[in-house]
């Protein structure tokens, strides 16, 4: 069983820790539609990228009539 030889001070133990925190997105706003959209990712919202159409979005479907 691990048991530490000598006590880790709270000073030491936090200095490590220091490093653990977690950041927030960059989100950027796209030069298409002006979504919010990741740096450097596809815009989920129109399908433009570097000021080109990458994918192109589907708008919404109504499944009843596809359905029937």
């Amino acid at each position: 069983m691990a048991v530490p030889q000598n006590k880790i001070t709270r000073s030491r133990r936090n200095n490590r820790r220091s490093h653990d925190a977690l950041v927030a997105d960059n989100p950027n706003e796209c030069a298409n539609c002006g979504e919010l959209k990741r740096p450097h990712h596809v815009c989920a919202s129109c399908g433009h990228y570097d000021d080109r159409q990458v994918i192109s979005v589907v708008d919404d479907i109504d499944l009843d009539d596809d359905a029937a």
